[in-house]
């Protein structure tokens, strides 16, 4: 009597298998794109110069980005809802204006709460203007902008305010020695993206800041309240900005109402680069970081390797444009 022979039992997948689903599952995590670019781009002009892997060097790259990368931070709050912020920059110029104006009337500690309070009244206006009057983002910061940067003119009579009280230059101030060195402002560049790492990861308005940006509509109907949203990540980026504009004054003890044309675009550039989309719901607050941390390497690296500014700012319209490319792939991949 014949028997068959038996199916030969399921097993589990060969390691090697394994590992490849390991490693394309690491490959589609958003930040291993930006990082790898970091390491890439540190790793090549560590080899091409030989001033560019050096303590100084590195914690001057840091401190170089603090003022920029502060309100990235804050352009990535309100990109993350689908909108976007070109009135960022202006508010911290404001920012440097009102403490230094105030402050040297009042004392440094009052100039820093009217600081405050006046980036914070900017980012209300921007995010009223989004909800009440439903304008679009672009629109609304464009017209901020302009309108905040006349006003600062219009408030420092055109003329620059030197600082010397020491609570509006210490993020200016040195911290450890040698080696280590950096900045009060490097630490609280830190601060500021643990604490709204923590806020967009850790709790539920971070979550409705991700469900606003995906879709409104849909975050409105499971009972999110997408305007209130909206307000608070406005207001919040304006308390951010007035850090950065703490920040700049550390960086350079003078406010000056023309300093910081090009933040706006930079810290969109940063906040790209570092894999947010532009068309919300999508992204880190690290990945910003990173994405920072790339365009301060790319410039520094560049300078080293005597490459002309313009060629740099070919360099990271490139960069740009390369990584909305990738987001409208992600998108259509995963749509």
């Amino acid at each position: 009597m014949s028997t068959k022979n038996p199916a030969p039992p399921l097993t589990a997948p060969r390691p090697a298998n394994q590992r490849a689903v390991q490693l394309t599952n690491l490959l589609r995590q958003p930040l291993v794109g930006p990082l790898a670019a970091l390491l890439l781009a540190v790793i090549v002009f560590s080899l091409i110069t030989d001033t560019f892997l050096t303590s100084y060097n590195l914690s001057l790259i840091l401190q170089q980005s603090v003022v920029v990368g502060i309100l990235a931070a804050a352009q990535t709050l309100v990109i993350l809802t689908g909108g976007i912020d070109l009135s960022i920059g202006a508010v911290a110029v404001l920012g440097t204006i009102v403490m230094a104006k105030i402050g040297t009337v009042h004392g440094p500690w009052i100039g820093l709460l009217a600081a405050a309070a006046v980036c914070v009244a900017a980012g209300t206006i921007n995010g009223a203007l989004v909800t009440v009057l439903k304008l679009p983002p672009f629109i609304v910061t464009l017209g901020t902008f302009t309108a905040i940067y006349a006003a600062t003119q219009l408030y420092a009579g055109s003329q620059t305010y030197p600082v010397r009280d020491e609570p509006l230059t210490f993020l200016g101030n040195s911290i450890g020695s040698g080696a280590v060195s950096t900045t009060y402002g490097v630490i609280a560049m830190l601060v500021v993206y643990l604490v709204v790492w923590y806020a967009l990861t850790q709790t539920a308005g971070g979550r409705h800041v991700y469900a606003v940006g995906g879709n409104a509509e849909a975050a409105r109907l499971v009972g999110i309240k997408s305007d209130r949203t909206l307000l608070f990540v406005y207001m919040t980026a304006g308390l951010i900005a007035a850090v950065g504009a703490w920040a700049a004054l550390g960086r350079i003890p003078n406010a000056d109402p023309n300093a910081f044309q090009n933040a706006n675009l930079e810290t969109i550039t940063a906040v790209v680069i570092g894999g947010t989309s532009l068309f919300g719901g999508r992204g880190s607050i690290m990945g910003t970081l990173i994405g920072m941390l790339i365009v301060s390497v790319l410039r520094s690296g560049l300078t080293a390797a005597g490459v002309d500014a313009l060629y740099q700012n070919v360099a990271t319209g490139v960069l740009v444009i390369a990584a909305v490319a990738l987001d409208q792939f992600a998108r259509r991949k995963t749509g």
